[in-house]
């Protein structure tokens, strides 16, 4: 008889599913906005990668809520240190970008977002750390 997986293995599976998923389309995206291609194309290319994004988060809220109270403070503390330092972060480059210009290969947003999920580990490095 086959026992099935826990909700919380079943999730976690998913979960790296999704993240896959969304990297990869994310570099399919970008070798593909490479080609030159007609405009509609390359709109559909650049938004590849949403829908996989919306599931990652889909999945990300799904394993977040089935987190012990514990962990899930954790996470909340780790957004609300990230949120804060997301907003200082553009702000700052919002104000530099009034006096100087900023270089686009280093600080487009196609560069920027990618700083977010750091900011996240940051705050969920320092909660982790509160808690332990």
């Amino acid at each position: 008889m086959k026992q099935s997986l826990p909700l919380w293995h079943r999730l976690s599976i998913s979960y790296l599913v999704s993240t896959v998923l969304f990297v990869v389309s994310y570099f399919v995206a970008r070798l593909l906005l490479q080609i030159n291609m007609p405009a509609p194309f390359n709109v559909l290319a650049a938004l590849l990668p949403v829908p996989f994004a919306f599931l990652w988060i889909s999945k990300f809220i799904q394993h977040i809520r089935q987190l012990d109270e514990l962990q899930r403070r954790i996470h909340l503390e780790a957004l609300a240190v990230a949120f804060p330092l997301t907003f200082l972060l553009l702000l700052t480059l919002g104000l530099l970008e009034l006096t100087i210009t900023l270089p686009a290969e280093d600080w487009s947003y196609r560069h920027v977002w990618a700083m977010l999920p750091l900011l996240y580990f940051v705050g969920l490095a320092l909660a982790k750390r509160r808690y332990a």
